[in-house]
Protein backbone atom coordinates (compact mmCIF):
# COMPACT_ATOMS: atom_id res chain seq x y z
CA UNK A 1 0.00 0.00 0.00
CA UNK A 2 2.89 2.36 0.65
CA UNK A 3 4.03 1.91 -2.96
CA UNK A 4 0.55 2.72 -4.22
CA UNK A 5 0.42 5.87 -2.13
CA UNK A 6 3.77 6.98 -3.50
CA UNK A 7 2.60 6.37 -7.07
CA UNK A 8 -0.56 8.37 -6.54
CA UNK A 9 1.34 11.24 -4.98
CA UNK A 10 3.77 11.28 -7.89
CA UNK A 11 0.93 11.33 -10.37
CA UNK A 12 -0.67 14.30 -8.66
CA UNK A 13 2.49 16.29 -8.16
CA UNK A 14 3.45 16.04 -11.82
CA UNK A 15 -0.01 16.26 -13.28
CA UNK A 16 -1.14 19.41 -11.52
CA UNK A 17 2.06 21.41 -11.30
CA UNK A 18 1.70 24.80 -12.93
CA UNK A 19 -1.92 24.44 -14.00
CA UNK A 20 -3.96 25.28 -10.93
CA UNK A 21 -3.73 29.02 -11.39
CA UNK A 22 -5.10 28.99 -14.94
CA UNK A 23 -8.71 29.50 -15.97
CA UNK A 24 -9.87 26.02 -16.88
CA UNK A 25 -13.60 26.48 -17.16
CA UNK A 26 -16.34 24.51 -15.50
CA UNK A 27 -16.32 20.77 -15.03
CA UNK A 28 -18.96 18.52 -16.61
CA UNK A 29 -20.81 17.90 -13.36
CA UNK A 30 -21.98 21.52 -13.24
CA UNK A 31 -24.44 20.74 -16.02
CA UNK A 32 -26.19 18.10 -13.91
CA UNK A 33 -28.58 19.21 -11.22
CA UNK A 34 -28.23 17.12 -8.04
CA UNK A 35 -31.93 16.40 -7.99
CA UNK A 36 -31.69 14.89 -11.49
CA UNK A 37 -28.92 12.41 -10.70
CA UNK A 38 -30.25 8.88 -10.60
CA UNK A 39 -29.53 6.25 -7.98
CA UNK A 40 -26.47 4.15 -8.76
CA UNK A 41 -27.47 0.72 -10.05
CA UNK A 42 -25.67 -2.52 -10.76
CA UNK A 43 -22.07 -3.13 -9.78
CA UNK A 44 -20.70 -0.21 -7.73
CA UNK A 45 -17.16 0.06 -6.34
CA UNK A 46 -16.27 2.54 -3.62
CA UNK A 47 -18.34 4.92 -1.57
CA UNK A 48 -16.97 8.32 -2.60
CA UNK A 49 -19.03 11.34 -3.50
CA UNK A 50 -17.70 11.71 -7.08
CA UNK A 51 -19.12 9.20 -9.50
CA UNK A 52 -17.05 7.83 -12.36
CA UNK A 53 -18.33 5.42 -14.99
CA UNK A 54 -16.26 2.30 -15.66
CA UNK A 55 -17.36 0.82 -19.00
CA UNK A 56 -16.10 -2.72 -19.62
CA UNK A 57 -16.98 -5.79 -21.74
CA UNK A 58 -18.28 -7.81 -18.80
CA UNK A 59 -20.46 -10.09 -20.91
CA UNK A 60 -19.00 -9.66 -24.40
CA UNK A 61 -19.05 -12.37 -27.04
CA UNK A 62 -15.81 -13.80 -28.39
CA UNK A 63 -14.18 -14.64 -25.07
CA UNK A 64 -13.74 -11.05 -23.89
CA UNK A 65 -15.46 -11.49 -20.55
CA UNK A 66 -12.12 -12.18 -18.86
CA UNK A 67 -10.77 -8.82 -20.04
CA UNK A 68 -13.68 -7.07 -18.41
CA UNK A 69 -13.19 -9.01 -15.19
CA UNK A 70 -9.46 -8.32 -15.07
CA UNK A 71 -9.95 -4.60 -15.68
CA UNK A 72 -12.67 -4.46 -13.03
CA UNK A 73 -10.35 -6.19 -10.57
CA UNK A 74 -7.53 -3.76 -11.37
CA UNK A 75 -9.89 -0.82 -10.83
CA UNK A 76 -11.01 -2.24 -7.50
CA UNK A 77 -7.37 -2.75 -6.49
CA UNK A 78 -6.64 0.91 -7.30
CA UNK A 79 -9.47 2.06 -5.06
CA UNK A 80 -8.28 -0.20 -2.27
CA UNK A 81 -4.72 1.08 -2.58
CA UNK A 82 -5.61 4.77 -2.82
CA UNK A 83 -6.22 6.03 0.72
CA UNK A 84 -9.53 7.83 1.20
CA UNK A 85 -10.36 7.99 -2.50
CA UNK A 86 -13.50 10.11 -2.84
CA UNK A 87 -14.63 8.15 -5.91
CA UNK A 88 -17.46 5.77 -6.61
CA UNK A 89 -17.10 3.61 -9.72
CA UNK A 90 -20.24 2.71 -11.66
CA UNK A 91 -19.37 -0.48 -13.54
CA UNK A 92 -21.39 -0.81 -16.76
CA UNK A 93 -21.27 -3.63 -19.30
CA UNK A 94 -20.67 -2.60 -22.93
CA UNK A 95 -20.81 -6.08 -24.43
CA UNK A 96 -17.90 -4.87 -26.56
CA UNK A 97 -20.26 -3.25 -29.11
CA UNK A 98 -21.08 0.28 -30.23
CA UNK A 99 -24.67 -0.09 -29.06
CA UNK A 100 -23.52 -1.46 -25.73
CA UNK A 101 -21.03 1.35 -25.31
CA UNK A 102 -23.69 3.95 -26.03
CA UNK A 103 -26.16 2.42 -23.56
CA UNK A 104 -23.51 2.00 -20.87
CA UNK A 105 -22.41 5.63 -21.18
CA UNK A 106 -26.01 6.85 -21.04
CA UNK A 107 -26.63 4.83 -17.90
CA UNK A 108 -23.45 6.02 -16.15
CA UNK A 109 -24.04 9.68 -16.99
CA UNK A 110 -27.69 9.49 -15.95
CA UNK A 111 -26.48 8.21 -12.59
CA UNK A 112 -24.15 11.18 -12.17
CA UNK A 113 -20.82 10.11 -13.67
CA UNK A 114 -18.55 13.14 -14.18
CA UNK A 115 -15.89 11.07 -15.98
CA UNK A 116 -15.98 7.84 -17.95
CA UNK A 117 -13.18 5.27 -17.86
CA UNK A 118 -13.25 2.79 -20.76
CA UNK A 119 -14.50 1.18 -22.89
CA UNK A 120 -11.83 -1.30 -24.04
CA UNK A 121 -12.78 -2.06 -27.66
CA UNK A 122 -12.95 0.61 -30.34
CA UNK A 123 -16.58 0.00 -31.43
CA UNK A 124 -17.74 0.44 -27.83
CA UNK A 125 -15.54 3.54 -27.48
CA UNK A 126 -17.19 5.06 -30.55
CA UNK A 127 -20.66 4.43 -29.13
CA UNK A 128 -19.81 5.76 -25.69
CA UNK A 129 -17.96 8.76 -27.11
CA UNK A 130 -21.02 9.97 -28.99
CA UNK A 131 -22.93 10.15 -25.72
CA UNK A 132 -20.05 11.62 -23.74
CA UNK A 133 -19.43 14.41 -26.23
CA UNK A 134 -23.10 15.38 -26.33
CA UNK A 135 -23.19 15.75 -22.53
CA UNK A 136 -19.73 17.27 -22.01
CA UNK A 137 -18.45 14.36 -19.92
CA UNK A 138 -14.80 13.48 -20.70
CA UNK A 139 -13.92 9.89 -21.51
CA UNK A 140 -10.63 8.07 -20.93
CA UNK A 141 -10.67 4.91 -23.03
CA UNK A 142 -8.46 1.82 -23.02
CA UNK A 143 -8.52 1.15 -26.79
CA UNK A 144 -5.30 1.33 -28.83
CA UNK A 145 -7.21 2.43 -31.96
CA UNK A 146 -6.17 6.05 -32.40
CA UNK A 147 -9.04 6.69 -34.82
CA UNK A 148 -11.54 6.80 -31.93
CA UNK A 149 -9.66 9.57 -30.11
CA UNK A 150 -10.92 13.13 -30.31
CA UNK A 151 -11.24 16.24 -28.18
CA UNK A 152 -12.58 15.08 -24.82
CA UNK A 153 -12.15 11.40 -25.76
CA UNK A 154 -8.71 10.46 -24.47
CA UNK A 155 -6.80 7.21 -24.97
CA UNK A 156 -4.79 5.86 -22.03
CA UNK A 157 -3.52 2.83 -23.97
CA UNK A 158 -0.16 2.18 -25.60
CA UNK A 159 -0.35 3.48 -29.16
CA UNK A 160 1.65 2.08 -32.10
CA UNK A 161 2.82 5.56 -33.05
CA UNK A 162 4.52 6.06 -29.68
CA UNK A 163 6.33 2.72 -29.98
CA UNK A 164 7.62 3.60 -33.44
CA UNK A 165 8.78 7.06 -32.43
CA UNK A 166 10.70 5.73 -29.45
CA UNK A 167 12.44 2.79 -31.12
CA UNK A 168 13.36 4.59 -34.35
CA UNK A 169 14.49 7.65 -32.40
CA UNK A 170 16.72 5.47 -30.25
CA UNK A 171 18.07 3.55 -33.25
CA UNK A 172 18.96 6.86 -34.89
CA UNK A 173 20.85 7.90 -31.75
CA UNK A 174 22.89 4.72 -32.22
CA UNK A 175 23.84 5.72 -35.78
CA UNK A 176 21.24 3.59 -37.56
CA UNK A 177 20.35 5.41 -40.79
CA UNK A 178 19.06 2.83 -43.32
CA UNK A 179 15.89 0.89 -42.51
CA UNK A 180 13.72 -1.94 -43.76
CA UNK A 181 10.40 -3.12 -42.32
CA UNK A 182 8.25 -6.26 -42.34
CA UNK A 183 4.70 -5.27 -41.44
CA UNK A 184 1.40 -7.17 -41.20
CA UNK A 185 -1.06 -6.38 -43.98
CA UNK A 186 -3.78 -5.17 -41.63
CA UNK A 187 -4.92 -2.04 -39.81
CA UNK A 188 -2.11 -2.22 -37.27
CA UNK A 189 0.42 -2.59 -40.06
CA UNK A 190 -0.98 0.46 -41.85
CA UNK A 191 -0.71 2.60 -38.71
CA UNK A 192 2.79 1.28 -38.00
CA UNK A 193 3.89 1.96 -41.58
CA UNK A 194 2.66 5.55 -41.53
CA UNK A 195 4.47 6.19 -38.25
CA UNK A 196 7.59 4.39 -39.51
CA UNK A 197 7.78 6.49 -42.66
CA UNK A 198 7.24 9.69 -40.71
CA UNK A 199 9.80 8.90 -38.03
CA UNK A 200 12.52 7.71 -40.41
CA UNK A 201 11.97 10.92 -42.37
CA UNK A 202 12.18 13.00 -39.20
CA UNK A 203 15.56 11.56 -38.22
CA UNK A 204 16.89 12.01 -41.76
CA UNK A 205 17.08 8.27 -42.40
CA UNK A 206 16.48 6.20 -45.51
CA UNK A 207 13.92 3.45 -46.10
CA UNK A 208 15.37 0.68 -48.24
CA UNK A 209 12.39 -1.70 -48.29
CA UNK A 210 8.94 -2.20 -46.75
CA UNK A 211 7.21 -5.54 -47.15
CA UNK A 212 3.63 -6.26 -46.06
CA UNK A 213 2.71 -9.88 -45.32
CA UNK A 214 -0.54 -11.75 -44.74
CA UNK A 215 -1.02 -14.37 -42.05
CA UNK A 216 -3.80 -16.90 -42.54
CA UNK A 217 -4.02 -18.81 -39.29
CA UNK A 218 -0.91 -20.97 -39.02
CA UNK A 219 0.02 -20.40 -42.67
CA UNK A 220 3.27 -18.42 -42.62
CA UNK A 221 4.16 -18.88 -46.28
CA UNK A 222 3.57 -15.24 -47.20
CA UNK A 223 5.61 -14.04 -44.22
CA UNK A 224 8.50 -16.27 -45.25
CA UNK A 225 8.23 -15.11 -48.86
CA UNK A 226 8.34 -11.44 -47.87
CA UNK A 227 11.22 -12.18 -45.49
CA UNK A 228 13.14 -13.71 -48.38
CA UNK A 229 12.48 -10.55 -50.38
CA UNK A 230 13.86 -8.42 -47.54
CA UNK A 231 16.96 -10.64 -47.40
CA UNK A 232 18.15 -9.27 -50.73
CA UNK A 233 18.24 -5.76 -49.28
CA UNK A 234 19.94 -6.43 -45.95
CA UNK A 235 23.36 -5.45 -47.27
CA UNK A 236 22.07 -1.88 -47.50
CA UNK A 237 20.24 -1.88 -44.16
CA UNK A 238 21.32 -0.88 -40.62
CA UNK A 239 18.06 -1.86 -38.89
CA UNK A 240 15.08 -4.11 -39.59
CA UNK A 241 11.73 -3.17 -38.02
CA UNK A 242 9.48 -6.18 -37.23
CA UNK A 243 6.86 -4.88 -34.77
CA UNK A 244 4.38 -7.78 -34.66
CA UNK A 245 4.33 -10.18 -31.74
CA UNK A 246 3.09 -13.77 -31.68
CA UNK A 247 6.22 -15.47 -32.96
CA UNK A 248 6.60 -13.38 -36.12
CA UNK A 249 9.98 -11.84 -35.28
CA UNK A 250 11.68 -15.13 -34.26
CA UNK A 251 10.55 -16.74 -37.53
CA UNK A 252 11.89 -13.77 -39.48
CA UNK A 253 15.23 -13.85 -37.68
CA UNK A 254 15.53 -17.62 -38.10
CA UNK A 255 14.75 -17.39 -41.83
CA UNK A 256 17.27 -14.60 -42.37
CA UNK A 257 19.93 -16.35 -40.28
CA UNK A 258 19.72 -19.38 -42.56
CA UNK A 259 20.39 -17.01 -45.45
CA UNK A 260 23.48 -15.61 -43.76
CA UNK A 261 22.15 -12.33 -42.36
CA UNK A 262 24.68 -10.48 -40.18
CA UNK A 263 22.73 -9.52 -37.06
CA UNK A 264 25.89 -8.16 -35.55
CA UNK A 265 25.54 -5.31 -38.04
CA UNK A 266 21.78 -5.25 -38.73
CA UNK A 267 19.77 -4.50 -35.58
CA UNK A 268 16.28 -6.01 -35.31
CA UNK A 269 13.76 -3.55 -33.87
CA UNK A 270 10.37 -4.36 -32.38
CA UNK A 271 7.41 -2.83 -30.57
CA UNK A 272 5.59 -3.18 -27.27
CA UNK A 273 4.01 -6.36 -28.69
CA UNK A 274 7.34 -8.02 -27.94
CA UNK A 275 6.87 -7.58 -24.20
CA UNK A 276 6.01 -11.23 -23.56
CA UNK A 277 7.71 -14.10 -21.70
CA UNK A 278 8.15 -16.06 -24.96
CA UNK A 279 10.09 -13.25 -26.61
CA UNK A 280 12.23 -12.57 -23.56
CA UNK A 281 13.26 -16.23 -23.26
CA UNK A 282 13.96 -16.86 -26.97
CA UNK A 283 17.74 -17.03 -27.55
CA UNK A 284 17.43 -16.28 -31.26
CA UNK A 285 16.17 -12.77 -30.40
CA UNK A 286 19.14 -11.88 -28.20
CA UNK A 287 20.51 -8.45 -29.04
CA UNK A 288 17.24 -7.12 -30.50
CA UNK A 289 15.66 -3.87 -29.23
CA UNK A 290 12.09 -2.91 -28.42
CA UNK A 291 10.30 -0.07 -26.57
CA UNK A 292 8.07 -0.39 -23.54
CA UNK A 293 7.24 0.99 -20.10
CA UNK A 294 9.73 0.18 -17.39
CA UNK A 295 8.87 -3.09 -15.64
CA UNK A 296 9.22 -2.18 -11.97
CA UNK A 297 5.79 -0.62 -11.63
CA UNK A 298 4.08 -3.51 -13.38
CA UNK A 299 5.89 -6.14 -11.31
CA UNK A 300 4.76 -4.47 -8.06
CA UNK A 301 1.20 -4.16 -9.39
CA UNK A 302 1.17 -7.78 -10.60
CA UNK A 303 2.27 -8.98 -7.16
CA UNK A 304 -0.54 -7.09 -5.44
CA UNK A 305 -3.05 -8.28 -8.04
CA UNK A 306 -2.02 -11.93 -7.68
CA UNK A 307 -2.26 -11.70 -3.90
CA UNK A 308 -5.77 -10.28 -4.15
CA UNK A 309 -7.21 -12.32 -7.04
CA UNK A 310 -5.04 -15.43 -7.32
CA UNK A 311 -3.70 -14.95 -10.84
CA UNK A 312 -1.10 -12.93 -12.74
CA UNK A 313 -2.79 -10.07 -14.62
CA UNK A 314 -2.17 -9.40 -18.32
CA UNK A 315 0.24 -6.57 -19.10
CA UNK A 316 -2.50 -4.09 -20.08
CA UNK A 317 -4.42 -4.46 -16.79
CA UNK A 318 -2.40 -1.50 -15.52
CA UNK A 319 -4.51 0.77 -17.74
CA UNK A 320 -7.57 0.32 -15.53
CA UNK A 321 -5.49 0.79 -12.38
CA UNK A 322 -3.93 4.00 -13.71
CA UNK A 323 -7.28 5.30 -14.93
CA UNK A 324 -8.84 4.98 -11.49
CA UNK A 325 -5.76 6.41 -9.79
CA UNK A 326 -5.85 9.37 -12.16
CA UNK A 327 -9.51 10.02 -11.41
CA UNK A 328 -9.05 9.72 -7.65
CA UNK A 329 -5.96 11.92 -7.71
CA UNK A 330 -7.66 14.69 -9.67
CA UNK A 331 -10.69 14.59 -7.36
CA UNK A 332 -8.38 15.04 -4.40
CA UNK A 333 -6.26 17.87 -5.80
CA UNK A 334 -8.08 19.74 -8.57
CA UNK A 335 -11.40 20.53 -6.91
CA UNK A 336 -14.21 21.55 -9.26
CA UNK A 337 -11.75 21.79 -12.16
CA UNK A 338 -10.88 18.11 -11.77
CA UNK A 339 -11.85 16.75 -15.19
CA UNK A 340 -11.71 19.94 -17.25
CA UNK A 341 -9.80 20.07 -20.53
CA UNK A 342 -7.03 22.19 -19.04
CA UNK A 343 -6.34 19.69 -16.27
CA UNK A 344 -6.68 16.59 -18.47
CA UNK A 345 -4.30 17.94 -21.12
CA UNK A 346 -1.81 19.52 -18.75
CA UNK A 347 1.53 19.50 -20.58
CA UNK A 348 3.45 18.16 -17.56
CA UNK A 349 1.38 15.00 -17.67
CA UNK A 350 1.00 12.35 -14.98
CA UNK A 351 2.90 9.38 -13.58
CA UNK A 352 1.20 6.02 -13.22
CA UNK A 353 2.16 2.37 -12.87
CA UNK A 354 3.61 2.47 -16.40
CA UNK A 355 5.46 5.73 -15.96
CA UNK A 356 5.05 9.14 -17.55
CA UNK A 357 2.05 9.94 -19.77
CA UNK A 358 0.03 12.89 -20.96
CA UNK A 359 -3.04 13.44 -23.08
CA UNK A 360 -2.93 15.54 -26.24
CA UNK A 361 -5.74 17.88 -27.18
CA UNK A 362 -6.76 15.48 -29.99
CA UNK A 363 -7.30 12.68 -27.45
CA UNK A 364 -4.18 10.69 -28.27
CA UNK A 365 -1.40 10.33 -25.74
CA UNK A 366 2.33 10.56 -25.34
CA UNK A 367 4.22 8.18 -23.07
CA UNK A 368 7.69 8.05 -21.66
CA UNK A 369 9.01 4.64 -22.77
CA UNK A 370 12.23 2.79 -22.08
CA UNK A 371 14.16 0.82 -24.69
CA UNK A 372 15.02 -2.79 -23.90
CA UNK A 373 17.52 -5.23 -25.32
CA UNK A 374 16.58 -8.90 -25.32
CA UNK A 375 19.21 -11.18 -23.81
CA UNK A 376 17.81 -14.62 -24.63
CA UNK A 377 16.92 -15.17 -20.98
CA UNK A 378 15.20 -11.88 -20.20
CA UNK A 379 15.72 -8.24 -21.07
CA UNK A 380 17.70 -5.23 -19.93
CA UNK A 381 17.07 -1.51 -20.11
CA UNK A 382 19.48 0.17 -22.51
CA UNK A 383 17.76 3.56 -22.55
CA UNK A 384 15.74 4.62 -19.51
CA UNK A 385 12.25 6.05 -19.78
CA UNK A 386 12.11 9.84 -19.39
CA UNK A 387 10.79 11.21 -16.10
CA UNK A 388 9.95 14.69 -17.36
CA UNK A 389 8.32 15.77 -20.62
CA UNK A 390 9.89 19.22 -20.49
CA UNK A 391 13.49 18.06 -20.28
CA UNK A 392 13.01 14.60 -21.79
CA UNK A 393 14.94 13.00 -18.94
Amino acid sequence: MAGARAGAAGLLALGLAGCMGSTLGSYPGTSINPGEVGTATGDVLGTGSVRVGLLLPMNASGGSTSIGTVFRNAAELALNNFPNADVQLLVKDTGGTAEGGRAAAQSAIAEGAELILGPVFSPAVSGAAAVARSTGVPLVAFSSDASVASRGVYLLSFLPQTDVQRIIGYAASQSKRSYAALLPDDTYGAVAEAAFRQEVGRIGGRIVSIQRYKLNGSDTSDLIAKTNTIAGSLGKVDALFVPAGGGVAPLVVQTLTVQGADFGRVKVLGSGQWDTPDMKSNPIMAGSWYPGPEDKGYQAFAGRYQSAYGSVPPRNATLAYDGVTLAAGLVRSAGPQRFSTGVMTNRDGFIGIDGLFRFRSDGQNERGLAVYQLTGSGNQVISAAPRDFRSGT
